[in-house]
């Protein structure tokens, strides 16, 4: 017999949460209960402040890894939630990864994908609305595949006019790449400003266009030339 599929929490629901500025959480994989989060501090990276060091923007004119687009958003999450040696227990639970999925059918959560030798490399998933990306979570099998991921990420956002770009907790690896920390109510403030209108475009139109400019050329040099100013 198969196990019953897991409870999903509505699209609408979700949305609506991360309008507020709360998300869900578990604490186990196999939890069925899941509860809502309101950090008192939170992490984001400004879109101008993004820290792509000189050997990341080298790997990415390299073009060391293939980049798509919610090409495998399931086997984006399901390697983010896996067992790690420094974190054996994930807060994605199946009840969050199949809501996801859910939301990501309805087109408001998006997945970016690093690919080397036909092998999902590393990449990140999160939910998109309005002008705001709230990142949940990343993962890496081979050196520097998330940062790859999170350069095109955000070349992607600012293509496509967004403004806010929410890591939920700061980290000493986002620390590095140019997160900060405000007081919640200053990151509502920011949230309310990226709800006003809607993006120029989606990420994945966003992740087209981009590749339609570099054209015959390479689309990692594209992307690391955009860090040129910024970094």
């Amino acid at each position: 017999m198969h196990a019953p599929s897991p409870q999903t929490i509505p699209p609408e629901m979700l949305l609506l949460a991360y309008r507020s500025g709360i998300f869900p959480m578990a604490d186990t994989r196999d939890d069925p209960d899941i509860f809502w989060v309101e950090p008192r501090e939170r992490a984001i990276i400004p879109l101008d402040g993004f820290h792509c060091a000189r050997t990341l923007r080298k790997v990415l004119r390299q073009d060391r890894f293939t980049v798509t687009c919610d090409t495998a958003f399931t086997e984006v999450i399901d390697a983010c939630a896996a067992p790690r040696d420094d974190h054996p227990e994930s807060w994605i639970s199946e009840r969050i990864a199949a809501s996801y999925s859910a939301l990501h059918r309805a087109g408001h959560a998006h997945s970016i994908e690093c690919w080397q030798d036909g092998e999902l490399a590393g990449g990140l998933y999160g939910v998109s609305f309005e002008r705001a990306f709230c990142g949940e979570s990343m993962f890496s099998r081979a050196n520097d595949a998330s940062k790859v991921a999170l350069a095109w990420l955000i070349a992607m956002m600012r293509q496509a006019g967004f403004m806010l770009l929410d890591c939920q907790f700061m980290t000493g690896h986002l620390s590095t790449l140019g997160a900060v920390t405000m007081p919640q109510a200053d990151y509502l403030t920011l949230l309310s400003e990226a709800c006003e209108q809607p993006s120029s475009s989606s990420l994945p139109d966003a992740y087209r266009a981009l590749i339609a400019q570099a054209g015959d050329h390479s689309p990692g040099k594209l992307i690391a030339q955009s860090f040129t100013q910024t970094s």
